[in-house]
């Protein structure tokens, strides 16, 4: 079944990471193994590789360009200028062109060029292995925009989807771990997103800003990567009342795979994922959850951000690549999960946002 998975950091694992995407997962770790690398805690033990999704049939991405500004003395790993960070996401959109050229990946920003894709990967007779995997591009935390006309930059070379917010204080919006809510700039940001028909991407803002950017922003939303603040209390996650808001925009969540998202007491880039009991199946408790606050399979789906900066230490014990995600068709059978709500969040979801927010 056709998978849409609404968040990788595919570029940033390219270009920071000098993981060469179109290799094959077991590649990419040997190669890191064998140069004895630790710079990074997740070496070795990545997930993801444009292979994998082939073989996952996870056919559409939402892939992201990322670069964070940092002022001296933070706690927080960035680039110190907006014009470094600016730079960064140039040269993780130059690593999506070239995929494009070389016919590895096709990038969709508009309606016609999403139903034409869809098409070609309804085509049974075309293996999925020579498919090119379709992306939208998203930029997550705004950091980067050196100034608000660098948003119509960017929404010329394809930008369709933005989060204001990452972890830490931003420009535009506070993000994970803090409180604040949005910038001035932040809020001007916004109106211009909703001008240009940007998606805005509700995770990582803190609760102030969650209700400021809701209360300012009248077009689609979604929640990329986000989970249950009911069974794992934390900030990250979403509240009850949050995802009723989200619900009530049209938004859909996309059920993120990191560890300690998926279970109470896991500490990041410290706990061991099977000593927490974070299997597969945990997303799935998060997802029924929704479900059962909505009435509805209509508002979950995928955004696994399964390379965003963590590999198999941090992910569930029972996955070793992205192209498991296709054994969630069996653990949502096992749950009462009828095929057409299977459908639902494997593709349909998203695929029905999409379509309302770009068919003209």
């Amino acid at each position: 079944m056709l998978i849409i998975d609404a968040h990788l950091d595919m570029a940033m694992n390219a270009v920071e990471w000098n993981r060469d995407y179109t290799c094959s997962v077991q590649e990419l770790r040997e190669r890191e193994i064998e140069k004895n690398l630790t710079d990074k805690r997740d070496r070795g033990k990545g997930t993801v590789s444009l292979p994998e999704l082939r073989k996952g049939k996870i056919g559409l991405v939402v892939a992201t360009q990322l670069a964070r500004v940092t002022e001296r003395g933070s706690a927080f790993d960035g680039w110190y200028s907006p014009a470094q960070a600016w730079a960064m996401t140039q040269a993780q959109l130059a690593w999506y062109q070239a995929m494009t050229d070389l016919g590895e990946m096709v990038q969709i920003t508009d309606y016609e060029g999403l139903t034409k894709h869809l098409a070609l990967w309804e085509n049974t007779s075309i293996p999925d292995e020579t498919k090119p995997v379709g992306f939208i591009l998203s930029l997550e935390g705004a950091d980067s925009l050196v100034n608000l006309s660098y948003l119509e930059k960017a929404y010329g070379y394809g930008l369709r989807a933005l989060g204001p917010a990452w972890y830490g204080p931003g420009r535009y919006a506070s993000g994970t771990a803090t409180t604040d809510g949005l910038t001035a700039a932040g809020k001007d940001l916004l109106r211009e997103m909703d001008a240009l028909g940007i998606i805005l991407d509700a995770t990582h803002l803190t609760d102030k800003g969650f209700d400021e950017a809701l209360s300012i922003y009248k077009g689609t939303i979604w929640a990329s990567h986000h989970n249950c603040r009911t069974l794992v209390p934390h900030q990250r996650q979403l509240s009850d009342e949050q995802i009723l808001r989200l619900v009530e925009r049209g938004a859909v969540i996309g059920g993120a795979l990191d560890a300690w998202m998926m279970a109470p007491g896991f500490v990041q880039r410290q706990s061991d994922p099977k000593e927490f009991g974070v299997t597969m199946d945990k997303l799935v408790d998060h997802w029924d959850h929704i479900c059962q606050l909505t009435g509805n399979s209509l508002h979950v789906a995928f955004g696994t951000d399964l390379d965003g900066m963590f590999g198999r230490e941090q992910s569930p014990y029972d996955l070793d690549t992205i192209s498991d995600l296709q054994k969630y068709q069996d653990l949502l059978r096992q749950r009462g999960y009828a095929e057409s709500d299977i459908e639902n969040i494997f593709h349909k979801n998203w695929l029905r946002l999409l379509e309302k927010t770009w068919r003209k």
